[in-house]
This record gives structure tokens, C-alpha cells and sequence, in this order.
């Protein structure tokens, strides 16, 4: 049974994610994922080591952007979108995260290149209101 309520869990990934991919305070995101976190993707190595690495590997210029956020006992589902990461396209990402005793314990995401305009077939941008200059 979950210690702490949805609308804390929300709280708690929206402050993990800033801290980490926009601040990048290594020292203070220790505080949020935990020493066994458990990683899904598959493009990220395992454990914390593997995700602080990943983002120490990207350009300085990366930038996370959340949406929507929903959240049922110790789970998180928050779409996103990361830019300046130094490829052609910010991704757009579903990331799934389950809260264990107050930090991130686990991890899952789905992850798209944003299409532009010209690209999406239902004329809607895939984030925001607007599509990617």
C-alpha cells in the first residue's frame, strides 16, 4: 500500500526530472532515484549509474519539458518532451516511473521523434500546442 498520495508521486518525478535534466545536480538526484533503481529502457544502461552517465554523455544544452501527468498509487506517467539533446528531433516520451519508499525505484518509457508540421498526418503537434519551429 502506498505511503504517499498521488498527487505527491507527481510532485516528486516533475522535481527528479528538473533536477536532473535541466539542473543537472548529480549530487541532489541521488536523493530522488534510488541506490537500486530498476531500468526498463532500452537505450539507457542499468541501474542510476546507467541514467546519471547517459545524461552526462548529452550536449549541456538539454532541456526537459513536461505535459501531462497522471498518477495512481506508487505510479507516474508523465509525457514529456526532451530537446537539445543533439539530435535533429526532440523526443517526445511517455515515461513510466514507480515510487518506492520516497524515490524512484523503477523505470519504463516510450520514446518518439517529435514530427513537424509537414510531418504529422493527423495536422496536430505531438506536444503543447504548437509544433517544433
Amino acid at each position: 500500500m502506498s505511503k504517499t498520495s498521488p498527487e505527491q508521486n507527481k510532485a516528486l518525478v516533475l522535481k527528479a526530472f528538473d533536477t536532473l535534466f535541466n539542473r543537472r545536480d548529480y549530487a541532489a538526484a541521488e536523493r530522488f532515484w534510488s541506490d537500486s533503481y530498476i531500468q526498463h529502457s532500452a537505450h539507457i544502461e542499468p541501474g542510476r549509474d546507467g541514467l546519471f552517465n547517459l545524461i552526462r554523455a548529452i550536449p549541456d544544452t538539454l532541456r526537459y519539458e513536461h505535459g501531462l501527468i497522471l498518477a495512481e498509487g506508487d505510479y507516474v506517467i508523465v509525457h514529456g518532451r526532451f530537446s537539445g539533446h543533439g539530435r535533429p528531433a526532440a523526443w517526445i516520451a511517455a515515461d513510466v516511473v514507480r515510487i518506492e519508499n520516497g524515490k524512484l525505484a523503477e523505470h519504463w518509457d516510450v520514446l518518439q521523434d517529435e514530427a513537424t508540421q509537414a510531418e504529422s498526418k493527423s495536422g496536430l503537434p505531438m506536444f503543447g500546442n504548437h509544433f517544433p519551429a
